[in-house]
């Protein structure tokens, strides 16, 4: 049995507390986008909800939406949305009694500017309360050549150490595109798809001394859904890269933290064999869009007057209680919490969550 840890944001020794919790229960913790306050508030209600421990985090066109679209200066945006929900997560979470790791996703080499000024503020909050602003962040240099991906990964981790921060590094390209980042790949023959484990190990050794680390560890994972059979998932190949460390250095079992992106429409079979290969974080983002917008259309069709008329224009009724965004906006976030509870169900985190 693990340790318990107190509730909110963890980072640090508190992050690898959460992390080997995971690994060692047979779970992992699903990591869902967010864009709005709203959404932030879906995914933390559900893992009160569901006593489970959760990942959140924002892309770089999530940061951005959270600042608000009307912000003029469109990268000022991406930094300052990720600050402020950050902000808005740390003052939260520790009430809803979880634990909660808080991330960035994909950002790619043209982003690398956008991760470093998030690290610009992370190191200030750092140095104000002794806790970096977010638990760890990503790059995504997977389209790079892998020493280049590698070493500027390495740059960047040991800033991020001085912090307690953790990185997270994607090997192998995922498939479709997130927030324009991302690739045209998506045939399944493609071998890009397909990280190799000599790829993985080579990681470990650069990264292993600098400080903490995951890897996105590709297996024919695609971004968003798409119809049965397009995707082929391998998750052999995460269980090949932990046997090839293993054996090489010496390792113990599952010594690397591997991440699954795509992971929406998954099969639960896969989901639940990447996770026994020592995955213990699972990207959900597709799925959680869709189950928070797809209760706004019955909730429309059910009041269709009252957003046509704020008083209906045949009797005079009022519908303000009707068209008040909190009533529709509840609906989608109810809708998103119960596609969560899936998750949490399907990575087998729920009930487990080591907050006490």
């Amino acid at each position: 049995m693990s340790s318990t840890i107190a509730p909110g944001v963890v980072t640090g020794e508190r992050y690898r507390t959460l992390v080997g919790a995971a690994k060692s229960g047979g779970y992992a913790l699903a990591a869902v986008n967010v864009t709005t306050s709203s959404t932030v508030n879906s995914a933390l209600e559900a893992a009160a909800t569901n006593r489970a421990d959760i990942i959140i985090q924002l892309s770089n066109g999530g940061a951005q939406f959270f600042a608000g679209q009307g912000m003029p200066d469109g990268f000022q945006a991406k930094v300052l949305g990720a600050v402020s929900a950050a902000r808005h997560i740390h003052l939260l979470a520790e009430h809803y009694g979880v634990c909660v790791v808080l991330h960035t996703d994909h950002a790619d080499k043209s982003l690398i500017p956008w991760v470093e000024a998030m690290l610009d503020h992370g190191e200030r909050a750092f140095e104000q309360t002794g806790q970096p602003l977010y638990s760890s962040h990503m790059l995504d240099l997977s389209a790079e050549p892998i020493d280049w991906n590698l070493n500027e990964s390495a740059r960047v981790l040991e800033r991020m150490a001085k912090i307690d921060m953790s990185l997270e590094i994607e090997l192998g390209v995922t498939g479709g595109e997130e927030d324009g980042v991302g690739s045209d790949v998506d045939d399944h023959a493609d071998p890009r798809l397909y990280t190799q484990p000599e790829d993985v190990l080579q990681a470990y050794d650069l990264l292993t001394p600098l400080g903490d680390f995951s890897v996105a560890a590709s297996f024919g994972n695609v971004h968003g859904v798409y119809k049965p059979g397009n995707v082929k998932l391998r998750p052999e190949i995460l269980k090949n890269s932990q046997a090839l460390i293993e054996k090489e250095r010496g390792a113990g079992l599952n010594p690397l933290n591997l991440v699954f992106h795509g992971g929406s429409g998954s099969e639960k079979s896969q989901i639940a064999e990447a996770v026994s290969y020592g995955v213990f974080k699972m990207n959900i983002d597709t799925d959680t869009q869709f189950a928070y917008s797809a209760p706004a259309k019955p909730y429309v069709d059910e009041h269709a007057k009252a957003f046509l008329h704020q008083i209906d224009p045949d009797d005079g009724t009022p519908y303000k209680k009707q068209y008040d965004p909190r009533k529709w906006v509840r609906k989608c976030e109810q809708g998103m919490a119960a596609r969560l509870a899936e998750a949490f169900d399907d990575l087998g985190s729920a009930g487990k969550t080591i907050a006490g």
